[in-house]
């Protein structure tokens, strides 16, 4: 007996012995090799399959959908005989194939129709208006979504720009994904005869793209296939090893886990609940995955699989659960619920281990049908999108649309911003690659007013422009969980956040924002606005981001007083500039730098910028203050100690704002013991304003000190 019949042997007696009914998707594809026999006014053999597979998960199909499906695999088969696929088989075997694929699953007609018809347009001579002509707008949708761009007209860039096209067409129905997602699988399958380099590449695109959309859509009998596959192609001894392990296990004389199985039977029927109790084999990257939390230690019976409890209601599953939790030892490390706080692709379910009177630990799977179906097909099991009926309803009744889950209206929203190709491409890629999300709740002033959804690891600058598109620009400080904290702060899932925004702002991101952003929607709209505006040179030499305007607009300068420079330099015809990172102001001691363009910039003495160039050998140019002030104003950092407060920031604006005073840039520390730090960069109408302004400033409620920027502190940022 060979090893692949070995293994399959094995496989079956584990199955037979542990009562377990288990699809596997790959015997569909079988089915396309029966042949196109049948007369005109009966279902062609090829398809009897496929109508059988759609009645058993869908019994109230009439016989117009029948007739329907019969008319579509008749159109592709005609319009696809004499092609054939690498491997010589005819071509339809492979729409047929998908489409037993979507079937299997539980896809409706539509779907199901679409699907035989998916390559038509892309390889044969039939038009998008033949298709709708003969079938309905929304089947002319379908293919129209999956159908790719030509690369003679694209040339590079047809790959990304025909998944951007794709992921609008989902936007709308997400049966397109669907479709996508089970053509790939087919085409995973049968990769074998391409060249290895081939093999590896879309093998790759397969790990970065498609396999986390699976996920997204919670579509795990194909996400877990696809795993398999694309680690036997690019992990080629990982993947040998593994299926070695499992191999063993399916063979071996003893059966843990069916042990431990049998016992949760017994107790589920003496307390009365009627339970459905089956054992998941976990597939080759599933056992890889435990190998490696093990790190590397061999595995028991128990690893190779998990333990499936199926019940009729949401109560039951709780009943189940205190169960499992009073007749075996709880591992509570390993509960998690799923039911109460379902993922973001709709999965739910409630996670448990538990160790038998042996030491055995086994995890359980607790879950509904319903719940069981959905986990399995994802999107798929809901039908049409566009059937409010078939939908899953919300508290407050309104229908759960799973297209617009946060993270595919996330990625509608950057793509948008994306016309380069491969900017699109690389964002989609980093975003798919965040395995989670948080849900984080946002204030409107002190009420909530709904929950965001964001990936693991992003920032409060990426809340400010998930919330307000490139308006995030005007973010000025931002609360949570009630206190005030930096931008850059990661959020955590369950945390309250409120945006504090200035809309009648004309500011920019700082630079440092794209070092917090994690979203590729924060990144494109940042790195816009910094290209858009770009760097110049500071008067050390150096290269800098351009300033972003005052928060506030500061105000008219007259122009008496904007006649002369504000500073002199004993350098005949010289420009002369204020340095940025030491803000001087009169009557500060300064001295002067000359700089390219034969311009002078003017440091405060005790500028560490100025003392390093000093100390460095540089020459310096004497420089005076004038009479007269300069047309932007003059620059100066203040800072703000005071007791942290709700509204302490918009009460500091303000109070600056009111002095005519324009804000630059602004920043809050976070809260050390309820003391909090402002610092603000402002621009002065004259050299009296600073003393007023700091006054101003002091009088604020909470406010104990307010004080002129250290130079060391001015210069930590250029």
């Amino acid at each position: 007996m060979s090893a692949e019949n070995a293994v399959n042997a094995g496989r079956a007696a584990q199955a037979r012995r542990r009562g377990l009914r288990t699809i596997d998707l790959r015997r569909l594809g079988r089915a396309a090799l029966l042949g196109t026999g049948g007369g005109r006014d009966r279902v062609p053999d090829a398809i009897e399959h496929l109508i059988k597979v759609h009645r058993t998960r869908h019994p109230e199909v009439r016989a117009d959908a029948v007739e329907t499906l019969r008319r579509a695999y008749l159109l592709a088969e005609s319009s696809h005989r004499g092609q054939t696929r690498k491997s010589g088989e005819p071509y339809i075997t492979h729409p047929l194939a998908v489409t037993l694929i979507l079937a299997e699953l539980g896809a409706e007609t539509t779907t199901l129709t679409a699907s035989l018809l998916h390559d038509t347009v892309e390889d044969t001579e039939v038009t998008l208006d033949q298709v709708g002509l003969g079938f309905g707008e929304e089947v002319r949708y379908l293919v129209d979504g999956v159908t790719k761009l030509e690369k003679v007209d694209y040339g590079a860039a047809a790959e990304p720009e025909t998944f951007r096209k794709m992921l609008v067409a989902t936007g709308s129905d997400v049966r397109v994904m669907s479709i996508k997602l089970a053509d790939r699988l087919h085409n995973m399958r049968t990769l074998g005869v391409m060249r290895p380099e081939k093999q590896a590449r879309i093998a790759g695109v397969t790990r970065d793209v498609l396999i986390p959309l699976a996920e997204r859509l919670g579509v795990q009998a194909l996400k877990t296939e696809l795993e398999d596959l694309v680690f036997a192609i690019l992990h080629p001894e990982e993947h040998a090893r593994t299926r070695a392990m499992i191999e063993a296990d399916a063979l071996a004389a003893e059966d843990p886990l069916g042990a431990v199985a049998a016992d949760v039977r017994t107790v589920l029927r003496e307390a009365g609940i009627a339970a459905e109790v089956a054992i998941r084999p976990r597939h080759a990257v599933s056992v890889h995955r435990v190998w490696l939390k093990r790190g590397g230690a061999p595995l028991g019976g128990c690893d190779f699989g998990r333990i499936l409890v199926l019940v009729a209601e949401d109560a039951d599953c709780y009943a189940v659960l205190g169960e499992l939790h009073t007749c075996f030892t709880p591992v509570i490390a390993e509960f998690k619920d799923f039911i109460a706080a379902p993922k973001f692709n709709l999965y739910q379910s409630l996670h448990t281990a538990v160790a038998d009177n042996g030491g055995r630990i086994a995890e359980i799977l607790v879950r509904t049908r319903k719940m069981h179906r959905v986990a399995e097909a994802g999107v798929i099991a809901l039908g049409d999108p566009h059937e409010v009926a078939e939908q899953p309803q919300a508290a407050d009744g309104e229908r759960v649309d799973p297209t617009q889950a946060g993270w595919l209206a996330r990625l509608l929203e950057w793509q948008r911003a994306a016309p380069d190709p491969d900017t699109f491409w690389s964002a989609l890629r980093d975003d798919l690659a965040q395995d989670r999300e948080i849900t984080v709740v946002t204030q409107q002033g002190g009420d909530a007013s709904g929950t965001l959804r964001l990936p693991a690891g992003a920032s409060c600058v990426d809340a400010a422009y998930a919330v307000h598109g490139e308006a995030g620009h005007a973010c000025v400080g931002v609360r949570v969980n009630g206190r005030l904290a930096p931008l850059g702060t990661k959020l955590r899932d369950g945390d309250t956040l409120q945006l504090l925004m200035d809309d009648s702002a004309s500011s920019g991101p700082d630079p440092d924002w794209l070092e917090h952003a994690a979203t590729p929607a924060a990144r494109i709209a940042i790195a816009r606005w910094l290209t858009q505006h770009p760097a110049d040179p500071v008067e050390d030499g150096s290269e800098r981001p351009a300033q972003a305007p005052a928060l506030r607009p500061a105000p008219a300068l007259d122009a008496a007083r904007t006649g002369e420079p504000v500073a002199v330099a004993d350098l005949p015809g010289a420009m002369v500039r204020l340095a940025r990172c030491c803000t001087p102001v009169p009557p500060d001691r300064v001295t002067g730098f000359a700089i390219r363009g034969g311009a002078v910039a003017v440091h405060r003495v005790e500028c560490p910028t100025a003392v390093r160039m000093i100390a460095t050998g540089r020459g310096t140019v004497p420089v005076r203050w004038s009479d007269g002030t300069p047309a932007g104003g003059y620059r100066a950092t203040v800072l703000a100690e005071a007791l942290s407060r709700p509204r302490l920031l918009a009460d500091l604006t303000e109070a600056i704002a009111a002095q005519g005073v324009g804000i630059v840039s602004a920043a809050v520390e976070p809260p050390q013991e309820h003391r909090v730090r402002h610092t603000y960069t402002v621009e002065l109408p004259d050299r009296h304003a600073l003393t007023a302004l700091m006054r101003a400033m002091r009088s604020v409620p909470g406010v104990y000190d307010v004080y002129r920027a250290k130079p060391a502190m001015a210069s930590a940022r250029p």
